[in-house]
Formats: C-alpha cells, structure tokens, sequence
C-alpha cells in the first residue's frame, strides 16, 4: 500500500493542476482542450477524494490516540476509542477501494461498442438463441440507459438471426460488455423438437470498440471496394442501381458487405464503420492473446471459441464457466437482468489484478 499512496500524492498535485487548468480563460477558450483536461479530471476525482478521506481519518485516529494517551476524563477517552473503532473501518474500506481505483485501466473502457452475434452449431436453434441474445442485451441496454441501434443483420425463416450487429452508445458500455465475448451455449427443447428431447446450440458473441472511438486509421490502398446490385428485400430502387457494396482489407482479409441502405454512399459508410471496427479487434485480439499469456488470466482470453457461459433452461439455471458462477433466474437474466453475472465477473478481474500486485510488489 505504500507504492500506492506515494503515487497518489502525485495524482492529487496533478488533480490540482487539472482544476488550475480548468480555470485558465486560454484552455476555456479551446474547447477540444477543455474537453479533454475536464475529462481526465473527472476520472481523477473519485480516487482523489477517497485519498484525501484516507489522509482525513487517519489523522481523526492519530488525534484520538494522543486523546486515549494523555486525557484524564473516562468518558472523553470511551468516545474517542469509540470513534477510532469506526474509522479504522472505514480506513480499511477506502484502502480496499483506492487500490481498485489505482488498477490499471482498460483504455477501452469509455467506448462504446459494435456488438455482433452469430448463430453457431445447431441451425435453426442457434440461430433463435442468437435472437433471444440480442433481445437480452437490448433489455439490459436499457436498463442501463443506453442507446442500441441495427447495423446490419442476417435472418433465418425461423425468425432467428444467422448473425446481427448493433451498435450500444452510453456510459462506459465497452467496460461492462467486453465480458460477453466468446460462446454462449444453450441447453432447452427446440420448437421444432418433437420428441421432447433438449438440445445443446452455440452462438458466438462479439464485442468491438466503436468505430469512431477507434484509435486506427485504415489506409485506403489496403482496402478493395466492390460495388454490386443488392438482392433481396428493399423494392424496386434497391435492385436497379449498384447500391451494394463488399470492401476487403486486404493485410488481414477481413470482409464486410452492406446492401441494407439506399445508397452506395450509406453503404460506405456502414461498411466503413463496420470494417474499421472489425480491423481493430482483429489487431486487439492479437494483443490480447500475447497479454493473457504472460498473465494467465483465469477470466479467459475472450476468444469467440470459448465456452463462457452456459443458458439451462429446463432448469432455469445459467453458469458462467469462467468464475464457476452458477444463478437458478435464467428468466430474469434473458430478461436483461445481467448486473449479477457482470459485476461478478468485474470482481473477479480486480481481484486477481490485485493478487498479480501483490506478487509483484
């Protein structure tokens, strides 16, 4: 704890600064850089003011034990013994605390994301647990206060989806959604099962920074762009211009084709966010594969191929594979409620962030 205290008496002199900053009629006057030192004071704020309680109540203790020491009236002594047993749990809190704020941060985690789903094994049933994903994650957006919106998505004749993307816009969404990454495996009887019998289905869930948030240029000798006629529905205009449009980044062969909009141009434009988003998971992925290496980290690699959570619904019972978390409220959670599941999973994470300081400290 004593790296981590000297590092905050640094934080607070540059939290000082930042207000300073804030203050300056220049940087008032430059609004993108207003912006940016606001931002980076508001994230400073939390663990500047736990600090300064910290530094606060430890000083209450030490006044209290010169109280205990040297005072004279029993009372006076009783009440501050009192007092100095509540602080020194507080103390104990905020430690616990500074040294979750002190953690190092995903830079991810403000974004927002582009969330794609896929049905994997088990056809027609993947594809409608696909479906019941996303109307999932759709209820806990909503919860949560965010904005979801459609950016492309493939049908089945069942009503599922062969995949869908949306986009989710809000607080931190990257933060609490990077955790859905991987497979998600369904165990339940199919509509279509006559026998009765339960039947076990995938679908792969991925999670992207959003595009515009990206950090990541893509130049544009990198990228082929094909134009062709959009098939299926959109009626007349649709299929008698060549509105549809297929672009491949070539280093890394990665594909997206739109044909959902209007025009050519609407769909560059999604086909852009959606390649830029795409490319940098691609190169993130990498990264985080040589990270969780050195780490081993027990939360997974987040791999599209990994089993992460399991969905039981003749006994209304969901596992996340993970962290061995098992809840009997399938219901509820397919109705959005997922704040137990992903807090859980956030715990996890610090807890063992926590556990690789200490070894390293």
């Amino acid at each position: 704890m004593d790296k981590v205290m000297a590092r905050l008496e640094g934080l607070v002199a540059h939290y000082e600064e930042l207000q300073e900053m804030m203050a300056d009629p220049e940087v008032i006057s430059d609004t993108s850089r207003y912006m940016e030192i606001s931002k980076e004071e508001a994230d400073l704020r939390e663990v500047v003011q736990k600090y300064k309680q910290y530094k606060s109540d430890q000083q209450d203790i030490k006044d209290n034990n010169e109280i205990i020491s040297t005072e004279t009236d029993a009372d006076l002594v009783e009440m501050a013994k009192e007092e100095n047993s509540e602080l020194e749990k507080e103390v104990a809190e905020l430690e616990d605390q500074i040294k979750i704020l002190m953690l190092p941060k995903d830079p991810n985690d403000d974004k927002d994301i582009i969330m794609e789903i896929r049905g994997a094994a088990g056809g027609d049933e993947a594809s409608l647990f696909a479906g019941d994903l996303l109307r999932m994650y759709e209820k806990y957006a909503e919860q949560q206060g965010w904005k979801i919106s459609l950016v492309d998505s493939e049908e089945t004749e069942v009503g599922g989806y062969k995949r869908v993307a949306v986009m989710i816009t809000g607080d931190k969404v990257y933060s609490k959604l990077k955790y859905e990454n991987g497979a998600h495996r369904v165990q339940r009887i199919p509509v279509t099962e006559s026998q009765g019998r339960v039947h076990t289905s995938t679908a792969t869930v991925a999670v992207m920074p959003e595009y515009e948030q990206v950090d990541i240029e893509l130049d544009p000798k990198d990228i082929r762009v094909d134009v062709y006629r959009a098939s299926g529905a959109g009626g007349q205009h649709i299929n008698k211009t060549s509105s549809a449009v297929r672009m491949t980044h070539l280093p890394t062969g990665i594909v997206v084709a739109m044909q959902d909009q209007r025009s050519q141009q609407q769909n560059r434009e999604k086909a852009m966010q959606i390649l830029k988003s795409r490319v940098y998971d691609f190169y993130e992925s990498q990264n985080r594969d040589q990270y969780d290496a050195e780490r081993k980290s027990a939360v997974g690699t987040g791999d599209r191929s990994e089993r992460i959570r399991t969905y039981n619904y003749p006994q209304n019972r969901v596992t996340d594979h993970r962290i061995g978390l098992t809840l009997n409220k399938l219901d509820r959670i397919m109705n959005g409620e997922l704040n137990e599941i992903i807090d859980a999973l956030i715990l996890y994470n610090q807890t063992k962030q926590l556990e690789e300081l200490a070894d390293n400290a």
